[in-house]
């Protein structure tokens, strides 16, 4: 008789087209890396959860080799802090169901997600979203504001105007640097209107190298 810890864990559709696609599971490449996919919630700009049951986050081989590097950066300055992903790559189905369901004119919706024609660096699996959590109780790093937050305070390019506003803290800022350190130190890039968020590679080399998953 077959014991229930014997069962293999069951992979839903949407799951199972990130693996046939070749992305790789980040928590499979650092264990040790904390997944909180805020679009398998309602907790986002949208307040929509798109994802249902994938509870794991995929990135392309090669940029979760590079995540690995950055884990290893903030352990050499901080061992008792760890990466918290919010988001990998980002099918295309669903970035059209987010623009689809964003209400705004669709001259606007840019400016709040990518079109889908054209395809995001998320669609590639080559971006993602991330902040710096405690290890032992996954408590996120304060960067002064939450994710998917739309506004100034987010914005790494307003960093000092902001503070000198009193929208953010320069301990926000420290942590932010941090975060931007490794990821950078890993070669990543990030935006300038989203401390959250860092591509691996230009739009150019990602259609070069990549397929947009679907």
């Amino acid at each position: 008789m077959e014991r229930i810890s014997d069962t293999p864990p069951t992979v839903g559709e949407l799951e199972q087209r990130l693996i046939d696609a070749g992305l790789a599971n980040v928590q499979e490449v650092i264990p040790e890396a904390l997944v909180d996919l805020k679009y398998s919630t309602t907790d986002n700009f949208f307040g929509m959860d798109v994802y249902g049951d994938l509870q794991n986050a995929y990135l392309q081989p090669e940029v979760a080799e590079m995540l690995k590097k950055a884990y290893g950066l903030l352990q050499q300055r901080h061992p008792e802090l760890t990466l918290l992903i919010y988001d990998g790559v980002r099918p295309r189905s669903v970035q059209w169901i987010l623009w689809d369901n964003l209400d705004k004119p669709d001259s606007l919706k840019p400016l709040y997600v990518a079109d889908p024609r054209r395809g995001s660096l998320h669609n590639y699996g080559v971006a993602v979203d991330l902040t710096l959590a405690h290890k032992q109780s996954g408590e996120a790093l304060d960067m002064g504001t939450h994710y998917d937050f739309f506004g100034y305070p987010a914005y790494p390019d307003r960093e000092d105007q902001m503070l000198r506003e009193g929208k953010i803290t320069q301990t926000h800022i420290q942590n932010r640097e941090l975060l931007r350190g490794v990821m950078n130190g890993a070669g990543f890039k990030g935006i300038g209107s989203e401390w959250w968020h860092f591509d691996a590679f230009s739009r150019k080399v990602a259609a070069e190298k990549f397929e947009i998953v679907e």
